[in-house]
């Protein structure tokens, strides 16, 4: 592949793309002019104005985490194959790109992250903190014993509407926010006892304790999950609702999208 060698010697080797994490226009044209190489940018925008391009809906801090979800992507919108070899370019140390790897492209490891993000109506990083919240909560109990929780994030005056209290809300004149440590601290607590968790696009929390209603019919989930993954894949195909879901019985942590369910994560793996 000439012209890389001299920068990045085998590594380049064979490679079937360049993957390039939020890239500055001079480290972009230094491979958008090599033949024979496919180059994909991932970022929260296109400011170098690739023609092949993965958006980001949040600058993922952890780079493992961002390389998973930029993959993902690609592998979602097919500028990128099943076994794909890659090389990925990003920050770990500064603003500029610092680090190089080599990386498989695996279809079979994909988890659903990035359908979880992608298009959604609540803030990304809303639906960030839910998630890490759930995660944790599957990974550590409700004081050592498993728990099982439901939130349903966005569209929050609809899912209101489509549900019905099963005693008070906690939440009802307050004005906290889910991501607050003291506040998840406070989520925590609640998940022992029964209802949804309803969230709102920014992360307010809008209730607690809060039984879904809509009708479960044409609503498939796998054999053994129970009423709550039913109850949160039929809010999330009747509203723009994402839901999310701790099993009690296996741990894991599953989310919904448009009746669908797009995610399904092991706590102790992730």
């Amino acid at each position: 592949m000439a012209g890389l060698d001299d920068v990045f010697g085998e590594l380049f080797a064979s490679v079937d793309a360049v993957v390039l994490f939020s890239p500055s226009g001079s480290y972009y044209e230094r491979f958008s002019n090599v033949e024979d190489l496919d180059v994909i940018v991932v970022g929260t925008e296109n400011a170098v104005g690739a023609e092949t391009f993965v958006e980001l809906p949040l600058e993922f801090e952890n780079v493992s985490e961002r390389i998973r979800f930029g993959l993902e992507g690609a592998l979602e919108q097919g500028v990128i194959e099943d076994g794909d070899d890659l090389v990925c370019a990003t920050s770990v140390f500064g603003d500029g790109i610092d680090t190089v790897s080599r990386v498989r492209a695996d279809s079979d490891s994909k988890l659903g992250i990035y359908d979880l993000f992608a298009k959604s109506r609540a803030d990304p990083e809303v639906i960030k903190s839910v998630l890490e919240l759930a995660i944790e909560l599957g990974k550590k109990g409700q004081k050592g014993k498993p728990v099982g929780a439901l939130f349903v994030v966005g569209d929050a005056g609809k899912v209101m509407n489509k549900s019905r209290p099963l005693s008070y809300n906690p939440f009802e004149k307050s004005h906290v926010h889910v991501g607050d440590p003291i506040v998840n601290v406070m989520l925590k607590e609640f998940s022992r006892l029964d209802g949804a968790f309803v969230i709102s696009d920014s992360g307010k929390i809008v209730s607690a304790y809060r039984y879904l209603e809509p009708s479960a019919e044409g609503v498939d989930i796998p054999k053994g999950l129970g009423a709550r993954h039913m109850a949160g894949g039929a809010i999330s195909r009747d509203t723009n609702a994402i839901a999310i879901v701790l099993s009690e019985s296996d741990g894991l942590v599953r989310a919904f999208k448009a009746g669908e369910l797009i995610l399904e994560l092991d706590p102790e793996e992730y």
